[in-house]
């Protein structure tokens, strides 16, 4: 489905994807790909219409193919053991002599011994008592799969994450769980760095307990700063969105976060305010593209938790919450933040937000909404934005987590909302979100993920400038 922005703007009520300020989807200054901009602008409006697999894999559209490069409990780690399930975030990384490598999480809230565990590897395992973690996969410069291995193992529900300035990754358990909880031997709700070339660095691997103990999803990095963005996946109170501010001498680089100490650095959540000054308890209060707002910091008391979970430290008066905030991704100067839906948890029904923060500002722009949808069970429309990125041919990339029909869905700088992949598996995938979008560094070959039992796939095809 092809939109355009006035077609979208029209068609709020079926829940398609509405764009704001256009330039600022790309996370560059404006530009003549604008509608109406003059001589040179784009008309790019997505790749067509997708074409049903006769697989019951993927719909791509014409001309674009996919390989599958994991498989879970089919392909297998170089260390013999099936590739683990419940494929989540990935990060992408040039790999020396060509190629890509890829750091893919594997959500897995199950203690240790459930099926397709992310094996136990001596000097790779946090706790014993967990399942999660993440892989390593290497694949040619084509995306062919030529070896995965651990990263980290003993970790909980890897959800999402994010990739560092300095070549790493950062995988966030989405879970607050303290040692002695089901099968759990240690506390988890931490980040863990994961380094996709040394496996060396990964070793005794260590919570960085200065960015926090809660249900972590993704994390954006200012590199000019220092600061990490980090969203909160919960419910009942709704999560927030928190900063962490690096202590004076701090220097970032490889192996930097594991020497701070559990308090290091300032760690504070968002307190957002309107035009008037009023405080604003929740972003699903914004009902309207481009709605700004003011932020400011407030410390945590208790950033690991021990006797109350970090958001219930703080009253709605004291801080701005938002339901699943999902996806960051740090491009143009901010970090892009996601809100994946919000329903009775929330002051304001809606089907997803992405919203944009430039620090040298210190303003929130609501820059995409999607309305309600309702007809998730009919192929067109979107709903439930989660993990994002930022395109190398211009606009962003989600990944569909909705109800019904699952896509991973572009949104061009020009306006336009287009499918790039739709979910046609007939078995018990059906149905199960898309995750873990990244191009490859060179921008050829996007990957992604179905995530159970977990797929990862990479998507070529005449990529185009958006």
């Amino acid at each position: 489905m092809n939109v355009s922005r006035r077609g979208l703007l029209q068609s709020a009520g079926v829940g398609v994807l509405l764009i704001g300020s256009t330039e600022m989807l790309a996370g560059c200054a404006p530009s003549s790909a604008a509608p109406g901009a003059g001589p040179g602008a784009s008309a790019f409006t997505g790749y067509g219409d997708l074409v049903a697999d006769p697989k019951n894999m993927l719909a791509l559209p014409k001309d674009f193919r996919y390989t599958v490069v994991t498989h879970a409990g089919v392909t297998k780690l170089d260390s013999g053991e099936p590739t683990p399930r419940n494929h989540d975030g990935t990060g992408a990384f040039t790999r020396p002599g060509g190629g890509v490598v890829l750091v893919n999480n594997h959500e897995i809230r199950d203690g240790f011994g459930t099926e397709l565990p992310v094996p136990h590897l001596e000097g790779l395992t946090y706790d014993p008592g967990a399942a999660g973690g993440c892989t390593v996969v290497s694949t040619d410069a084509q995306g062919n799969r030529t070896g995965e291995i651990v990263g980290v193992a003993g970790t909980a529900t890897n959800c999402a994450g994010g990739v560092s300035p300095w070549g790493t990754w950062l995988t966030c358990e989405e879970i607050d769980a303290l040692a002695g909880k089901d099968s759990f031997t240690k506390d988890h709700g931490y980040v863990f760095e994961v380094d996709p070339f040394d496996a060396a660095a990964n070793r005794d691997p260590q919570p960085i307990k200065a960015l926090g103990r809660f249900e972590h999803e993704a994390v954006a990095i200012d590199p000019q700063r220092g600061h990490i963005y980090l969203t909160e996946d919960s419910a009942k109170p709704n999560g927030m969105l928190y900063r962490w501010t690096p202590p004076a001498g701090y220097t970032a680089g490889k192996g930097a976060l594991r020497k701070l100490g559990p308090t290091d650095g300032e760690l504070a959540v968002m307190k957002a305010s309107d035009g008037q000054g009023r405080h604003v308890s929740d972003l699903s209060m914004a009902t309207a593209i481009g709605t700004q707002y003011k932020l400011d910091w407030v410390p945590i008391p208790d950033r690991d938790g021990r006797t109350k979970p970090v958001r219930q430290q703080f009253a709605d008066t004291d801080a701005t919450r938002a339901r699943k905030l999902e996806g960051a991704w740090w491009d143009g100067g901010g970090a892009w933040i996601v809100a994946s839906f919000a329903r009775e948890e929330s002051p304001v029904a809606h089907d997803g937000q992405v919203w944009f923060y430039d620090p040298a500002t210190s303003m929130l722009t609501l820059k995409l909404l999607l309305a309600r949808n309702t007809t998730p069970g009919t192929d067109g429309s979107f709903d439930g934005p989660d993990n994002i990125s930022i395109s190398p041919h211009g606009g962003v990339i989600i990944a569909e987590d909705g109800e019904g029909v699952q896509h991973l869905m572009g949104a061009t700088p020009a306006g336009a909302t287009f499918p790039v992949a739709r979910n046609d598996f007939t078995d018990k995938t059906k149905d199960v979100e898309f995750t873990g979008p990244v191009y490859s560094p060179d921008g050829s070959i996007l990957f992604a993920n179905i995530q159970e039992p977990g797929y990862m796939f990479a998507i070529t095809g005449p990529w185009q400038k958006a």
